[in-house]
């Protein structure tokens, strides 16, 4: 499925763009933008699709996309019936890629806000104790212009890589960057499972690239990422699985043996586990909605 592109505009060469969304539903498809995008749903709810993460959202939902992150949100089919009680009231702010770049590449005060933004490559979810506090925040965003716009943008970007109530939506391989590891060790590791996650790869070849014992590689691979050598490359490889499903060039059996497993069963079995979908099913949930949203933008 091609990813629309979406240019947008900013008015008077700003840096920032802030919009109220009080509409019937959502009706922008499948897209990409390269700036980076901070989304606080008031009210509606249905599914969201950010990278290959599909889940639903509802009322208090605050998400940051990163540069270039496919995403869309569908509002459920009962906005669709023009009910007039059901309404999209909506907060999107949009910024440049290369906002405060220098600051952020240069300055130990930006650390944690460039930490975030790399984070939001594949996408993040605030949830709703902390999103209650950032409110009157992001509400003044509509109201503010100018400096003081930046600044308060400044703002709420360093109260949300403050906060540790988040989740990050997309998986390791969508896209295949790791950020914010500075172990040579772990760089190398890294490098080598985002050129070779597709072949076989066994414990002992990866902890000698690593220059450790296989059990002491497996304590320091789950202290360091979170997961378990296996945890990480099933996620890298569901993720790029998510990737051609979506481009829909390849039958399922085929995306199971190009992704990297060797067994048709144990592929379904970890997609459904780690998507809650069938590699079928997530292939009709894109390719239904995307194309309900483009009909709702032509009619």
């Amino acid at each position: 499925m091609k990813i629309m592109h979406e240019h947008i505009d900013f008015p008077g060469r700003s840096t920032i763009k802030v919009k109220w969304r009080n509409i019937p539903h959502f009706t922008y498809p499948w897209h990409s933008h390269s700036e980076y995008e901070l989304c606080y749903v008031l009210e509606s709810y249905g599914t969201r699709y950010v990278g290959d993460s599909i889940e639903s959202f509802e009322a208090g939902d605050l998400i940051l996309a990163g540069s270039n992150l496919p995403h869309f949100w569908k509002s459920d089919e009962a906005f669709h019936q023009e009910n007039p009680e059901l309404k999209v009231r909506a907060i999107v702010i949009q910024f440049h890629s290369d906002f405060f770049i220098n600051a952020l590449n240069n300055y130990t005060e930006f650390y944690h806000i460039k930490k975030l933004l790399n984070l939001s490559t594949r996408g993040i979810q605030f949830l709703n104790p902390y999103v209650n506090d950032l409110d009157k925040m992001i509400h003044r965003m509509l109201e503010v212009s100018g400096f003081e716009r930046i600044v308060l943008m400044l703002q709420i970007l360093n109260e949300l890589a403050k906060s540790e109530s988040y989740k990050v939506l997309g998986s390791e391989a969508f896209p295949l960057e790791m950020n914010g590891f500075s172990n040579d060790r772990l760089d190398k590791v890294i490098n080598f499972l985002n050129f070779h996650y597709r072949e076989k790869i066994t414990l002992d070849m990866v902890s000698d690239i690593a220059g450790y014992h296989p059990s002491a590689f497996c304590r320091f691979f789950k202290e360091k990422s979170g997961k378990s050598l296996s945890e990480y490359l099933n996620d890298m490889r569901i993720g790029y699985a998510c990737k051609l499903l979506i481009e829909g060039n390849l039958t399922v059996s085929q995306i199971c043996f190009e992704c990297g497993f060797n067994n048709l069963s144990n592929f379904n079995r970890t997609f459904r586990r780690l998507t809650k979908f069938t590699p079928t099913e997530y292939q009709q949930q894109f390719h239904l909605q995307n194309k309900r949203m483009f009909h709702d933008i032509q009619s």
